[in-house]
């Protein structure tokens, strides 16, 4: 797989070897879903009082229609996806069974269905509010069934199907191309990670992971660059952003707040990916698919051109809407089945480790000093919520909102979105994809971007309150 997909220039006769894909078939294929992707996932747009993207809109819209039957609806799901793989074990289906989609979504270990039982059980126990508290209350099960899940189902549903357009049609190809030389010698990436984190910036951080997680999987990053670029550039957008500043009760703070959180995390992602866990990653392609990329630009032309060339050429691979749509169509039903059971499952225990036993209380104790040390007030309050982050991105938010130093809510605030690392979302996006990371290195990496971060915050925040 990996020689047939050489490039000519990396045979060696490039121009011997070179197919004209210049037909108006192709610049079609490559112009219009390329720019329809940017619209939708790349330009910002207001929208009710707050910039988002195209495809935020569509999610926001969708989840008003169906507030009251959303929770109930995904509790089907949540159901079903633990049942179907009862039935596929033991009956063993020929439609299942002779399907490799299919089979690989339902026809899975003991583990995988454990967790979607646990999952639908505690959907089922939150729904019916039966069961301990724990499980079904607001800030556990409650949260993650009638705030997270929701969000996530309508968000997937049109990331999944239109994020064929950034990725099928030779838009990362090209972007790829022309930023390779500024991505790579900085953040050891290719250049097309970038789109990774614009699709984060401007809409969510789970659209950029599931972007990352397809370009891992179809070939085009490595090991290590997926992991970096997941663990680094899956940022939390503008939108949610001022949703935690408003929360925390500094709103007139926004600009600086922001300025903040993207010098902090660019510093991180500088540092992180050059010490381990993440530099000691295999620069090795994804087995089943091989290396399907090639940024290197031929001699005599210059970037722009090669990266117009390289688009072309994947977009002369696009047979038609069909397959474009059923791809798009498989992705949305992996994330229903396969990703949210776990969310709930994983996501509820999460919150309840966080909200009802002292877990992060005495994990934090040590960090007090430090924050005293930093001239940080209420330092002992503030302290968990420098590591509770790791349950869920808005805990600290919830911590900090209790707190009445403007400083110490600015530096709580900032940090949390810095951090990147929470298992009720993106942990668990990570933890069920094919990249290979672990949930041990995820709370490595989480609290290397918290040491790094964190004196870069407090240092602008002194100067700024």
């Amino acid at each position: 797989m990996e020689a047939k997909q050489k490039s000519s220039l990396e045979r060696g006769q490039w121009e011997q070897d070179r197919v004209d894909y210049r037909t108006k078939r192709n610049y079609f294929w490559f112009i219009v879903p390329s720019l329809l992707g940017v619209l939708l996932f790349l330009f910002p747009i207001p929208y009710g009082g707050k910039i988002t993207i195209g495809v935020g809109v569509m999610a926001e819209t969708i989840q008003a229609i169906l507030e009251p039957i959303l929770p109930g609806l995904m509790t089907g799901i949540l159901v079903l996806s633990a049942v179907i793989p009862i039935f596929a074990k033991s009956i063993k289906p020929k439609v299942i069974m002779n399907s490799p989609f299919m089979k690989q979504l339902f026809y899975i270990n003991t583990f995988w269905m454990i967790t979607r039982m646990i999952g639908a059980l505690f959907a089922l126990m939150t729904i019916f509010a039966v069961g301990p508290l724990i499980i079904t209350s607001d800030v556990t099960g409650g949260t993650m069934l009638y705030a997270l899940v929701p969000v996530l189902a309508a968000w997937f549903l049109f990331a999944g199907v239109l994020m064929p357009l950034l990725m099928q049609f030779g838009l990362m190809d090209f972007i790829g191309t022309m930023l390779r030389k500024v991505m790579r010698p900085v953040f050891k990436l290719p250049g097309r990670s970038s789109i990774d984190a614009l699709a984060s910036w401007m809409g969510a951080g789970t659209v950029g992971v599931l972007i990352t997680t397809k370009q891992y999987e179809e070939g085009y990053y490595t090991k290590r660059e997926a992991s970096i670029i997941a663990t680094n550039f899956s940022i939390n957008s503008i939108a949610f952003s001022l949703v935690v500043i408003s929360f925390i009760g500094l709103e007139e703070y926004f600009v600086p707040f922001y300025l903040t959180v993207v010098v902090a995390g660019l510093v991180a992602a500088f540092i992180c990916p050059r010490i381990p866990p993440l530099s000691r990653k295999a620069d090795t392609y994804y087995e089943e698919t091989g290396k399907q990329i090639s940024e290197n630009t031929p001699k005599g032309m210059s970037n722009f051109q090669w990266g117009v060339e390289r688009a072309l050429e994947k977009a002369s691979e696009v047979k038609g809407i069909k397959q474009v749509s059923k791809q798009g169509l498989q992705t949305v039903l992996d994330i229903y089945f396969a990703l949210i059971p776990l969310v709930m499952a994983l996501g509820t225990i999460a919150l309840i480790i966080a909200e009802f036993t002292p877990f992060f209380t005495y994990l934090s104790m040590p960090i007090v000093p430090v924050l005293q040390w930093m001239q940080i007030p209420e330092a002992a309050q503030a302290a968990p919520a420098m590591l509770v982050g790791f349950a869920d991105m808005f805990l600290p938010a919830v911590i900090g909102a209790g707190i009445e130093s403007e400083l110490t809510r600015f530096i709580i605030a900032a940090i949390s979105l810095t951090q990147l690392i929470y298992m009720s979302e993106i942990g668990i996006l990570l933890v069920k994809s094919k990249i290979p990371i672990s949930v041990w290195e995820l709370a490595i990496i989480f609290i290397q971007r918290t040491i790094i971060t964190l004196p870069i915050i407090v240092v602008i925040a002194h100067f700024i309150l």
